[in-house]
C-alpha cells in the first residue's frame, strides 16, 4: 500500500502544470524593482515569504535595503504555463523573453 501511494504522489507531480513567468519585488518606500523570471512561480513566492518571515536575504542587489521589517513586496506581472511538448531549455528560453519584454515594457522604472 505504501508504494502505491508513493507511485501515485511521483505520478500527479509528473502530472502537474509548471507555472513560471515574471515577477517584481518592489521596495514601497522608493518604488525600485527587482524583475527575474523563473520556471515555479509559487517556489518564488514561497522563497519571497521565508525571507520576509526570518530577514534574510538571498538577493544580493536587495541587501542594501533588507532590513528587519524590509519594505518589499512581491508582484506576479505575468504567468506562463509550460506546455505539453515544451522541453526545459525552451520553457525557460521563453520565460527570458518575457522577462526582456517587461524590462522594455518598464524601462522609466527604477531597477536593482
Amino acid at each position: 500500500m505504501k508504494s502505491k501511494t508513493r507511485k501515485e504522489l511521483l505520478s500527479a507531480y509528473r502530472e502537474r502544470k509548471v507555472i513560471g513567468g515574471v515577477f517584481a519585488i518592489r521596495n514601497t518606500n522608493n518604488g525600485k524593482r527587482l524583475l527575474d523570471s523563473t520556471g515555479d512561480m509559487q517556489g518564488s513566492r514561497n522563497r519571497f515569504d521565508f525571507m520576509k518571515k526570518t530577514g534574510a536575504c538571498y538577493h544580493h542587489k536587495l541587501l542594501d535595503e533588507w532590513s528587519d521589517n524590509p519594505p518589499f513586496v512581491f508582484e506576479v506581472l505575468e504567468e506562463l504555463e509550460k506546455g505539453e511538448a515544451q522541453t526545459d531549455p525552451e520553457f525557460t528560453g521563453d520565460l527570458k523573453t518575457l522577462r526582456e519584454l517587461w524590462l522594455e515594457k518598464m524601462q522609466d522604472n527604477d531597477f536593482y
